[in-house]
């Protein structure tokens, strides 16, 4: 197993395109949340035949994007993978010089953005189900600024590592053992210019 990266930049359309799968993100997020996890519980999780997952889960691994994990339990049988990095990132000037690079990277973005649009929608159907602390925690909020690119790009850097503070301390928290009233939370930030 190799040294876990953190934030790895995906720079070529072959890893970006084995990610932006729909279900092989779908599983790469559940990996990312369970941190290692078996096949079969992920499949569990996606509601598909542990054979699919454990194909697609090679997938990603051939772009080393997962990889496998120590076991988890005494049965041998089992497989345990987790991400291969703390994140990934990709950015735009990374695949701007040719156009299939493009619409690759075009198709991608589209693809996150919707799972990330329905991670809130069932958040919205499923809302009285959650308890008042959470749902007065929840956020949605639209900010309409008037910023230079190089103001943005400090706004994304900024809220950044904000988000990377919380992530290490919820991380802490998990590995100390204070699990009592946490959650997975899904935080989502667009930054983007836009005419009227």
């Amino acid at each position: 197993m190799t040294e876990r990266k953190r934030d790895r930049r995906i720079k070529d359309v072959g890893t970006l395109k084995a990610l932006a799968h729909p279900l092989r993100m779908q599983l790469y997020r559940a990996l990312t949340i369970a941190r290692t996890a078996t096949a079969s519980q992920l499949a569990e999780q996606v509601d598909e035949a542990v054979s699919l997952v454990s194909y697609h889960l090679r997938k990603l691994a051939e772009h080393e994007l997962v990889e496998e994990a120590e076991p988890q339990s005494a049965d041998g049988r089992e497989r345990w993978w987790q991400p291969a990095s703390d994140g990934v990132s990709i950015h735009d000037e990374d695949f701007r010089d040719a156009p299939e690079k493009a619409a690759a990277h075009t198709a991608a973005s589209r693809l996150f953005f919707e799972q990330r649009a329905d991670m809130y929608r069932r958040f919205l159907d499923e809302r009285a189900h959650w308890s008042a602390a959470w749902n007065t925690a929840s956020d949605s909020s639209e900010w309409l600024l008037r910023l230079t690119s190089d103001e943005l790009d400090e706004l994304s850097k900024e809220l950044y590592a904000v988000c990377r503070k919380y992530e290490e301390l919820g991380r802490a928290a998990d590995a100390a053992g204070d699990t009592d009233g946490r959650e997975s939370v899904a935080v989502h930030t667009y930054g983007f210019p836009f005419r009227t």
